[in-house]
């Protein structure tokens, strides 16, 4: 993990120096906020309501020079939803509804040939980790991914694009374990695999005020650190079914600081559970674009 942190930082560094040529940069930040509220004359069992949802979204992309290009993005995205009893009127503990940390750090090969070298880090975790009420976790899990392979653009016109990637990915799954719930004692777990990863971006503006961005992830591992211990178990050959991480979202701005967006996320991962898992958030906010 150490060393895939130090990797960004010095990506980081070399790109914010090593060219004249300007960023191309956008940094979005949004709240959603929803509320309803019954009085005491309702008798049909109502009760009120606040959902709220605060996300950051960003992109900086730079070519450093004529044959290095790097691109960093950020999604960052924490709500709550706060419910009141219906009998008593009391609120009740506010329940996390979104929560997601998303980094990564793309860097190419720009060599204007039918496919570019590309290395990537990307980090994902969220902020509180609510799995277990007694014991706050903060930022676990974590998963960092390092990858390495060729890409190709397969289409870009200003700032639309389309970047497909196929290459060799490692990942590292640190977990903080629960050993003492009444102690609020941790340990550390941490998995590790590798495999073969198809990364598709696609960044779209269909009108000044309408835009998409989609996101599709294939990964099929092929070695696990920890197949021994399911070895023999009904679930021992489920780390080698294809994980698949499909995530768009459409916004439109309706006026200067009010938009709506409709978020879309589709993930199977046969380890956690042998459905898909399914994410549809829509929400009508205030919207700040910072630059």
């Amino acid at each position: 993990m150490k060393k895939g942190l130090i990797a960004i930082a010095i990506l980081l560094l070399l790109s914010s120096g090593l060219s004249a040529d300007p960023w191309e940069k956008t940094l979005t930040f949004d709240l959603k906020l929803t509320q309803t509220a019954y009085s005491d004359s309702w008798k049909g069992g109502e009760a009120g309501n606040i959902s709220w949802v605060s996300t950051l979204n960003g992109v900086f992309a730079k070519q450093v020079s004529p044959k290095f290009n790097n691109r960093t993005t950020l999604k960052l995205a924490f709500g709550q939803t706060h419910i009141q009893d219906k009998d008593t009127k009391d609120w009740d503990k506010p329940e996390k509804s979104t929560d997601q940390i998303d980094i990564e750090n793309l860097s190419r090969l720009t060599l204007n040939s039918y496919v570019d070298p590309y290395f990537a880090v990307r980090l994902e975790t969220q902020f509180l980790d609510a799995s277990v009420d007694a014991v706050d976790r903060y930022f676990n899990p974590l998963l960092l991914t390092e990858s390495v392979g060729g890409s190709r653009m397969i289409y870009k016109k200003d700032k639309n694009e389309i970047l497909s990637r196929l290459g060799f990915a490692f990942k590292q799954t640190i977990n903080s374990i629960i050993v003492d719930t009444a102690m609020e004692e941790t340990d550390w777990d941490t998995r590790t695999d590798g495999g073969i990863e198809s990364v598709t971006d696609v960044i779209y503006q269909f009108t000044e005020n309408i835009d998409y961005i989609g996101k599709l992830t294939l990964y099929k591992a092929l070695f696990f650190s920890d197949k021994d211990e399911v070895e023999g178990t009904p679930e021992e050959d489920y780390w080698k079914a294809v994980d698949v991480n499909w995530e768009s979202t459409l916004n439109a701005s309706v006026a200067k600081y009010i938009t709506v967006s409709l978020y879309i996320q589709f993930l199977y991962d046969k380890q956690i559970d042998k459905k898909g898992r399914f994410k549809q958030t829509l929400g009508f906010g205030l919207a700040y674009k910072m630059f």
